[in-house]
């Protein structure tokens, strides 16, 4: 279970929700760590992530003995990045697949919900982290340029918040 309150979740949820892609992040047994695209399906009430995987992928294998994973989402035309921490296992759950399952996924699982390698990667969300300067690229630039010139860090050029801690 996860220890973000709703507000949290909701935070964090509206500012994945447009995010196409997430930078997936697992280890292997020799403690090297490898990333991949893949797309949030959704985030729950109970703060837990899915996506759709094949359970043919290396990375899968790895799970049972190292469920820690992170994933990361950047939108930079809206200087937006998030990265969330937490644990992650596979599961055939059907009646959840069926509740997820999009038209877009047929083209990694040609057959469907009955691909005997489809399965849904649930990641229970244990802490995140978000920038989110909500600026122009202008503001952004000249908050750094005079963040260069005073010696100072820039405090206006957004929000940086932690969740789930």
């Amino acid at each position: 279970m996860t220890s973000f309150t709703k507000n949290e979740l909701d935070e964090l949820t509206k500012r994945i929700k447009d995010v196409k892609f997430g930078m997936f992040t697992t280890s292997d047994s020799e403690g090297r760590m490898t990333s991949r695209p893949l797309t949030c399906q959704q985030i729950d009430d109970a703060g837990t992530m899915w996506f759709f995987v094949s359970d043919e992928e290396e990375f899968t294998r790895h799970l049972p003995n190292l469920p820690s994973v992170n994933v990361s989402f950047a939108d930079v035309d809206d200087h937006l990045y998030v990265s969330v921490s937490g644990r992650a296992g596979l599961t055939r759950d059907r009646a959840k697949m069926e509740e997820l399952w999009k038209p877009s996924v047929k083209a990694w699982f040609p057959q469907g919900l009955d691909d005997p390698h489809l399965a849904l990667l649930k990641v229970t969300m244990q802490s995140a982290e978000y920038w989110d300067t909500g600026n122009s690229k202008m503001v952004s630039l000249f908050a750094m340029a005079k963040a260069a010139v005073t010696g100072k860090p820039p405090t206006d050029i957004g929000e940086h918040k932690h969740l789930g801690q």
